[in-house]
């Protein structure tokens, strides 16, 4: 890694949106022969750095030097034609046009006007030979792997002379083999003298590639670091913006017992469910009562294992059981119709329906489960509008408004009535009590508490530590898309001990174990 003088500089750069800051005197430094992880929670403001530094937003204050002199890109192709190019988690690439046409499409050699496309054949297998890729130039680009796809969008990238390139989370759908050949491409482009911004969630593959890390927590910079002189553990305390020591053991609090809560009849098992390029095969048994907390950091594969249980991503490995009987879950109609339901983390986009009202929103699930021609009937659709608006405490108290008018929290609130007039056994709970107020947050966790005492089993996902520590009985660790452990939350596990698990530390004692995959 070349200290002397950095190829290209951020420094204090700021960014707003109507309503939202999301960046504050961020900086940025990049050296010529270097990996760097760009490090943070989703909505850290990672992806509004990359598109600022690309030209995407320009930016409301600060300065960006490329080679020492200041830069001011208005787009992509700017960026690209001044040697800053970028990788994209979701290839932009021309699917039914051949891998060679993808390489040079913008950029194509002519000679009087006409196309060379023998030098675009010969140069599409040069450059791919530089990634140790030997693949058929002439084929449809959509014909290939997605994993081909990424390194065809890498081979484009570094035709263009660049001497910054950023990689936007290319692991993400790439097995572990796929996962070493670009891992050796990386460390290739920066011995030749690259400088790799590095954009992943999986923290072992930092570890594995990257020289230096920035950390980025709500628009802001916690700091810049070696990576060898920045433990694990300490990057996952420094992203989530808590000490171990001030996560507190909430359940204490409540008096649960969560062994005593543990009930003996099994409602849903999955052996070695998984989906290549999503998540690991795992293996989880929910009981009738019980909540299960599932664990990790934003990107480890938590709500992919949820969509996989209620059968919105078709998994490819495993079998999962309902009562003791095989279900072949390859449509969320299954799962509703096997008692299983589901809130989204994605309230906005997968859950709610906007334009619709509170009453429409609330009985979208039971009306899918009855088939479209067969309505409920409009004064059963107030009824239970009616009662569920009552027993949530939502407000405004108006089951006939739009949905879009209420505040997170009773939004949130109104996507658990859906799913509760459908009387599910399983409720799968995706970050139900992210960007609401400390008042709801408090009522879904209560609700959370009741619904398990009344026998409904429910698979709860957070971020939060805390939340997971107070309400689950289990707690299922997940990192880099595996499912590394499962524990029974007693007195010995604490958020250390979870901490430790997710940054890849110490080991959960055995005893405490109730399955555990070995690392990959």
């Amino acid at each position: 890694m070349t200290e002397s003088h950095p190829v290209l500089t951020m420094t204090g750069i700021d960014k707003s949106f109507p309503g939202v800051r999301a960046l504050q005197d961020v900086d940025l430094r990049l050296f010529p022969g270097e990996v760097h992880a760009l490090m943070g929670e989703n909505g850290a403001g990672k992806s509004t750095l990359i598109k600022v530094l690309t030209g995407v937003y320009g930016i409301d204050g600060g300065t960006i030097t490329l080679r020492g002199a200041p830069v001011s890109f208005t787009g992509p192709m700017q960026a690209s034609a001044a040697g800053v190019s970028t990788v994209y988690q979701e290839v932009n690439l021309c699917a039914n046009l051949s891998v060679a046409e993808n390489i040079f499409i913008g950029r194509e050699p002519r000679r009087f006007g006409a196309v060379r496309w023998r030098d675009i054949r010969r140069r599409s297998r040069e450059l791919l030979a530089r990634l140790d890729l030997d693949i058929d130039v002439n084929a449809p680009l959509g014909s290939c792997s997605l994993a081909v796809q990424q390194m065809v969008a890498i081979a484009r990238a570094i035709d263009v002379q660049a001497s910054v390139l950023v990689l936007d989370e290319p692991t993400s759908s790439l097995d572990a083999g796929e996962v070493a050949q670009l891992f050796r491409i990386m460390r290739q482009l920066r011995d030749s003298g690259i400088a790799i911004l590095f954009v992943t969630h999986f923290l072992d593959q930092v570890y594995a590639v990257s020289d230096r890390i920035t950390v980025l927590r709500n628009g802001r910079l916690v700091g810049e670091y070696p990576t060898t002189e920045l433990p694990q553990l300490s990057l996952v305390e420094k992203m989530i913006g808590k000490e171990l020591d001030v996560l507190e053991r909430l359940d204490e609090q409540t008096g649960r017992d969560a062994a005593a809560a543990r009930r003996d009849t099994v409602f849903v098992e999955a052996r070695e469910v998984g989906r290549k390029g999503s998540v690991a095969p795992f293996t989880l048994t929910i009981h009738a009562g019980e909540v299960v907390g599932l664990a990790g950091l934003l990107g480890s594969g938590r709500t992919e294992v949820a969509r996989l249980l209620f059968g919105a991503d078709r998994a490819d490995h495993g079998a999962v059981s309902v009562d003791g009987e095989p279900i072949a879950l390859r449509h969320p109609v299954t799962a509703i119709d096997h008692g299983i339901g589901f809130c989204s983390e994605n309230r906005r986009a997968e859950g709610l329906v906007p334009e619709l009202t509170v009453r429409e929103n609330i009985i979208l699930a039971m009306q899918a489960a009855r088939g479209w021609f067969r309505p409920i009937p409009r004064r059963r659709q107030e009824e239970l509008a009616e009662r569920y608006v009552k027993a949530l405490s939502i407000r405004p108290a108006d089951p006939n408004i739009p949905v879009a008018n209420l505040s997170g929290g009773n939004q949130q609130k109104v996507l658990l009535a859906r799913w509760l007039i459908t009387e599910p056994r399983l409720l799968i709970l995706d970050e139900p009590t992210r960007g609401i107020d400390i008042g709801a947050k408090t009522e879904i966790q209560k609700l959370v508490v009741q619904l398990s005492d009344g026998g409904m089993a429910v698979l709860f996902i957070s971020a939060e530590l805390d939340e997971v520590l107070r309400l689950s009985h289990r707690i299922a660790v997940m990192r880099d898309r595996e499912m590394v452990t499962q524990l029974t939350n007693d007195d010995s596990v604490d958020a250390d001990r979870i901490m430790q698990t997710i940054a890849g530390g110490a080991r959960p004692d055995e005893g405490a174990r109730t399955d555990e995959r070995a690392e990959v």
